[in-house]
Formats: C-alpha cells, sequence, structure tokens
C-alpha cells in the first residue's frame, strides 16, 4: 500500500502506531513456532496472510439470517411436500417462533444450549412434541448449511427422546369378520377395495385414500403405492388379495372415503378404533401363518426387519391365523 495513502489512513482511524504495532505482535505471538527463522519479508506476508483469513472469516460469520426467516425459507423449499406435511411443518415452525426472543437470533449464533431450550420450552410438556419439534428444527438448521446461513448442526447434538411403542393388539377373527360382513353388502360395497388393502394388504389408511385408478393391475392382483404417495417416501408393490364378492369395478375409493371409513366402522360395531390396528392385524396372521419374513417385509414397505420384530408381530396362534385368510375364499 501507498506509503501516503498508509499514513491517511492511519490518520482516520482511531489507533496509533503503538496500538498498530501491539496488534501485529499479538498476531505474531499466537503463530508461535512458525515464525522461527522467517526473515522480515517472510514475516510481512505470513501476517497479511493471517489477516485476510481473518477478514474471510469475520465476513463468512456475518453472514446469516435471522432464525424466523430461516424457518420459513426452509418451509418454502418444500413447498413440493404433500399439504399435511406442509401443515405440520407451519404448526412446528408457529410454535417454536411463540418461544420469546428466539425469532431474531443470527441462525449462524445459535448455539446447542439455546436450541435444547427452545425446544423444552416449545415442546417440553410432550415427548411426541418434542420429537416432531426436533426434526423440524434439525431440518431449518440442515437447510441453513445449505444456504451458507451457518457451518453447524447443533441440533444433531440433542438427544431424541426414546418413543415409547404401545402394545397393539391384532383384530380378532370375529372382529375381522364383522367387518367383512359389513362390506358384503350393498350399502359398503364401495369400500370393499379399501377393506381388503387394510387387512389383506397392510396398507396405510393414508396410503389407501390417496390410490388412483391407474395404481390398480386387476390383471396381475397387484396395486402399487408409489412413492409420492406413501408415508416413507418409498415405493412398493402389494398383492391385491380380493375379498369374497370383489369384482373389478369394485376397485376404486371413494371420494369421501374417510367418512365411509368411520361409517363401516359404526355399522360393524366398533366404538373405539385404535389407530394402525388393520396394518398391525395383517403383519400378526402373515407372519403365523406363511412364515416368511422377507417377504412381510417387502409388502409392508419397511427398510429391514427390524420394526416387524419390536412393533408389529405380534404372537399368534397358527390357528386364529388359518382362520383369518380363510376369510378370503
Amino acid at each position: 500500500m501507498n506509503t501516503r495513502i498508509t499514513k491517511e489512513l492511519m490518520k482516520s482511524l482511531p489507533l496509533g502506531g503503538v496500538d498498530a504495532a501491539r496488534l501485529v505482535l499479538e498476531c505474531v505471538e499466537g503463530l508461535g513456532d512458525r515464525v522461527e527463522g522467517l526473515g522480515r519479508v517472510e514475516l510481512m506476508e505470513l501476517v497479511r496472510r493471517v489477516m485476510r483469513a481473518g477478514m474471510a472469516a469475520l465476513e463468512q460469520q456475518e453472514q446469516t439470517v435471522p432464525f424466523e426467516q430461516a424457518a420459513w425459507e426452509s418451509v418454502a423449499a418444500r413447498a413440493g411436500r404433500r399439504p399435511t406435511t406442509t401443515r405440520d411443518l407451519r404448526h412446528y415452525v408457529r410454535r417454536m417462533l411463540r418461544v420469546e426472543g428466539v425469532a431474531q437470533l443470527p441462525l449462524r449464533a445459535m448455539t446447542v444450549g439455546q436450541c435444547r431450550d427452545l425446544l423444552h420450552k416449545a415442546f417440553g410438556h410432550s415427548a411426541h412434541s418434542f420429537r416432531k419439534g426436533r426434526a423440524t428444527l434439525h431440518s431449518i438448521f440442515a437447510y441453513g448449511m445449505r444456504r451458507e446461513w451457518c457451518d453447524a448442526n447443533p441440533v444433531a447434538r440433542i438427544d431424541v427422546p426414546p418413543a415409547e411403542e404401545k402394545v397393539i393388539e391384532p383384530l380378532s377373527n370375529e372382529e375381522v369378520a364383522r367387518l367383512n360382513e359389513v362390506a358384503q353388502g350393498r350399502r359398503f360395497r364401495d369400500m370393499r377395495f379399501s377393506l381388503s388393502l387394510l387387512l389383506y394388504s397392510g396398507v396405510r389408511p393414508a396410503e389407501v385414500a390417496r390410490i388412483a385408478p391407474d395404481d390398480v393391475c386387476w390383471e396381475e392382483r397387484q396395486v402399487i403405492i408409489r412413492p409420492q404417495k406413501s408415508k416413507t417416501g418409498g415405493g412398493r408393490v402389494v398383492p391385491l388379495r380380493a375379498l369374497p364378492g370383489m369384482r373389478r369395478q369394485d376397485c376404486h375409493v371413494p371420494r369421501n372415503w374417510q367418512n365411509r371409513w368411520h361409517a363401516l366402522r359404526r355399522a360393524a360395531g366398533f366404538s373405539r378404533w385404535v389407530p394402525d390396528v388393520c396394518r398391525h392385524t395383517f403383519a400378526s396372521y402373515h407372519a403365523a401363518h406363511f412364515r416368511n419374513l422377507s417377504e412381510l417385509q417387502l409388502e409392508m414397505g419397511h427398510r429391514d426387519l427390524s420394526l416387524l420384530r419390536t412393533r408389529y408381530m405380534m404372537p399368534t396362534s397358527r390357528r386364529a391365523a388359518a382362520r383369518f385368510w380363510r376369510m378370503l375364499k
């Protein structure tokens, strides 16, 4: 730099020559053994490199956005997800932003402790909400890292509360028979296809509601669960095990499916209903009767067998399982 310009710059700064010399000495002391044996020119070049690196690091640290902006932009980036997923993301973001002082925190400056405190204040009353809130907060920081608004994801260092799995007993053969009997009547003929998928293919209710006509292969007795319509985002093909009397023209899902499904259950005498009980029923009776866990895993759409063993397979007699499958004949 030109000497005249340097002198003018020094005059405009609230620093004297002694201050500048002290800063250089602190820099040299910080470099430690790296300055040993260096000449004047080499030492000056090393100090310049340190200064440039420091300025770059400072610029990067200041390149961030408030937490509120990062949160909403991360939600907008996933606008292509299913409406229910987007709705849940918005819900959990709103709950986090209700915590006082969080909205304007610089994303890059947020610590593990601040993130943990945020989760406890927003979702501490429920382990389920805490897990969902943690997943949402983790995704916000992951998006921020891609945008270079932060360098790390502090949420990764926050433990996930263990899920307390409730035991879900499979439906008894008498209960299955009641559902099948109601579906045989004219009133619920449009629900035969849905009931066969729930009970005898292990398809989730939300997945049944999304099935389109071109997902059904009647000739091959198969139904395609496409990735964009599955819960986990992975596609699979399940056998279409038709209920007695079910015809090709019955293979459709009524528009008001959720209401029709509730009505069928009430007509079959169910005043209380456990979510996913049909899926658990299918898995338990399939495992007991066919004893082919690899095939069951594929039909359930699981990555491995661990979830089947720990959550879905309840001890069931082979006689009860055989009776369950005979109902299809």
